[in-house]
């Protein structure tokens, strides 16, 4: 049986890695709209789009080989984020900046507009929709049919172990942004 002490413990060690998540998980959102915001700023100066972002991607990969994100077709996601979300200030404390960058991409390839892309992150949030389910969702057309329970589970139980969550841990995008492994099966990867 475990002692009340440990499993205080259990519980700090616990909160004190989702809160890591999702700031590492901030920081690779907000950066990837920067990137992203610069790469339209470039494209208004006229350059060739497709050399530049070769180009852009090859140095970027260089720089940071851990980083496996930096592809050209995930820089012109990045590019499509910022021209989707184009007010910088406060992106991290919209529902699109605490979602791992997945589901972003979902949400720009699946979805054209713009308040739906709003509506489905805040709802992918809300109740910590994994990454399929965030899909399943949309595939689904929910927003045409979404009536909430009234049920206040979401705020009466603790979900610190959610599959939202578990992706942040897991996300190649933020693993690879703070250039550590993972762990698996015992073995880091």
């Amino acid at each position: 049986m475990m002692s009340d002490d440990a499993r205080e413990l259990i519980d700090r060690v616990r909160s004190a890695r989702h809160t890591l998540q999702r700031r590492a998980n901030a920081e690779v959102i907000g950066l990837y709209w920067q990137i992203g915001a610069a790469i339209l700023e470039r494209e208004d100066s006229g350059t060739d789009e497709d050399a530049a972002l070769d180009a852009l991607a090859t140095e970027l990969r260089a720089a940071y080989p851990t980083m496996t994100s930096l592809t050209v077709e995930n820089l012109r996601r990045m590019r499509d984020f910022a021209r989707s979300w184009p007010a910088r200030s406060g992106i991290v404390q919209q529902p699109v900046g605490q979602l791992p960058w997945g589901h972003v991409v979902e949400l720009l390839t699946r979805l054209d507009d713009q308040a739906l892309r709003e509506w489905y992150a805040g709802k992918a949030v809300q109740h910590t929709w994994s990454h399929s389910e965030l899909v399943r969702h949309i595939d689904a057309h929910r927003h045409e049919h979404d009536t909430e329970p009234a049920q206040n589970f979401a705020a009466a139980l603790r979900r610190a172990d959610s599959a939202l969550a578990e992706q942040l841990n897991a996300d190649p995008d933020t693993v690879g942004f703070l250039a550590v492994g993972v762990v698996l099966d015992g073995a880091v990867r």
